[in-house]
Order: C-alpha cells, then sequence, then structure tokens
C-alpha cells in the first residue's frame, strides 16, 4: 500500500474587494449653519416727543459736519399731529441706500408736513467760526426761517418744543408777543436722534438730499472734482481717491482749510 501523501495547503489569495461609493453621512449643523439670515425688521419711529397737540415739535439735524469739503446742511421740520402723516416711511437718512427712493421720501416730506426749511453754512463760515457754531447758526437760521415763513404755527398760547439730534445746541432766544419778554425756546438734545423720532428723521433726508443735489450740481459745473478727487461719489469725505487727490492737486476754493489734511495746503 502506498502511503498518502497529506496536501499542503495553498494560502488563499485574498480578493480584492471591490470598493463601494460611500454614502455621504449628513453633516451635524451646527449653529452657524443651522442659522438662517434673516432680515431685521426696522422698529417704527416714535411719531412724537409729547403727543399734545397744543405743543409744536420741530426736528431739526443736520447733514456735512465731517466732509473735507463744502457746505454744512441743516433743515428743520414740523410734521402734523393726526394720522395724516405717514410715519412708517421715515428713517435716518443714512440708512437709505436708494437715492431715488431718499429723494421721493423728500417729496413726500415736503407735501405733508405741516412747514419745513433747508438753511446752510459754506465752507469760508466753517473756516471762520468752526464747525460746530457753523452748524448752529444754521440751525438757528432754519428756526428764523420757520417762525418767518409760517407765523400761523406760532400762537403765543402754544409751546414750542425743539428735538435737536447730537447732544449740543445753543438756546434760540425769541420775543413772546403775548407776555412781553425775550425767552428761549425749549429745546432736548437727542443723540442717535435720527434714528429715534420721526420729525428728526425727516429733517435728516431734507438735509442729506439737499447736500446731495449741491454737490451733485458743483459736480457737474467743475468736473475736476470728479477726476481729481470723486468728489461725486464720496461727497466731500475723507475716502482714499479725495485724500490722493488732495495730495496731488492740492486743495479747491471749496475746500475746508481748517480740516484735516488741506491744512497742510493752504
Amino acid at each position: 500500500m502506498s502511503e498518502e501523501t497529506p496536501e499542503t495547503p495553498t494560502p488563499e489569495t485574498p480578493t480584492p474587494e471591490t470598493p463601494t461609493p460611500e454614502t455621504p453621512t449628513p453633516e451635524t449643523p451646527t449653529p452657524e449653519t443651522s442659522k438662517k439670515r434673516t432680515r431685521v425688521k426696522q422698529q417704527p419711529l416714535q411719531k412724537y416727543f409729547i403727543e399734545d397737540a397744543n405743543i409744536i415739535e420741530i426736528g431739526i439735524d443736520e447733514v456735512g459736519r465731517g466732509p473735507l469739503f463744502g457746505r454744512v446742511y441743516v433743515s428743520a421740520v414740523i410734521l402734523p399731529k393726526d394720522d395724516s402723516f405717514n410715519h412708517s416711511k421715515m428713517k435716518d437718512s443714512k440708512k437709505f441706500h436708494s437715492k431715488k427712493k431718499i429723494e421721493e421720501t423728500a417729496e413726500y416730506i415736503k407735501n405733508s408736513s405741516l412747514a419745513w426749511v433747508v438753511c446752510y453754512e459754506d465752507e469760508k463760515v466753517i473756516d471762520e467760526i468752526n464747525i460746530l457754531q457753523a452748524t448752529q447758526q444754521a440751525m438757528h437760521k432754519c428756526i428764523g426761517e420757520l417762525i418767518k415763513k409760517h407765523p400761523e404755527l406760532f400762537d403765543p398760547d402754544k409751546k414750542i418744543q425743539l428735538l435737536i439730534d447730537g447732544n449740543y445746541f445753543n438756546p434760540y432766544t425769541m420775543y413772546n408777543k403775548k407776555r412781553k419778554i425775550l425767552e428761549s425756546l425749549s429745546h432736548i438734545c437727542i443723540e442717535g436722534g435720527d434714528n429715534k423720532y420721526s420729525a428728526i428723521a425727516a429733517a435728516s433726508i431734507l438735509a442729506k438730499v439737499a447736500r446731495d443735489t449741491y454737490i451733485d450740481e458743483l459736480c457737474k459745473e467743475n468736473t475736476q472734482l470728479i477726476e481729481y478727487y470723486s468728489i461725486d461719489t464720496n461727497k466731500g469725505y475723507g475716502a482714499k481717491k479725495h485724500l490722493d487727490g488732495i495730495q496731488q492737486h492740492g486743495i479747491t476754493i471749496w475746500h475746508r482749510r481748517s480740516f484735516g489734511i488741506c491744512k497742510q495746503y493752504v
């Protein structure tokens, strides 16, 4: 008998696995990815500081204190204390992103307010008495113009309340015919007032539209203001193109010689 020889086991050759496509595991949303961008609804501004119809509220605001160039503008507005005015249209002038929209809103204010006026002081006055005093002077002009143009609104039996945007105001004095005395009009300074009260917001809108219109017209008549300084887009503020233009070409007759870099080119 022949002896069986045991088979030598051969090592198994591993069959390569066919890779299966991975099913992507959905990511667990993080607080950052799960947040949806929602547009914050603007809160309506307060219609009045005091609701009493016998108190005439005059909203006052300025535009153009900070630029290196041109006039500072101030507006004063009296809004009706009834339901005839659409306060939902009012917001800080800096929150408008459409020229057409802010101009339409300005027209609405002019047509729907009880009274409005816009005044300014130019760069020469600003350099002579400083920007703070020039702004105060323009504010006083506005109040005086309102009283002059609309005497029927200023009944001696009615109280006048000035709502000033900012933190400083030089009191305005007028003659009270009934009491036959000089008296300072009541005023309150409200920081960020153009984002709080309709009358101040309305004033800020009229002042901004007036100043932007002045800048646009000046640039059309003097194209070097666009070519050298881009005044049409920066509105006279200290943007890079404006500063570069001053360094290269110097200043114009409309620059504020007492401001910043302009002082070096007087």
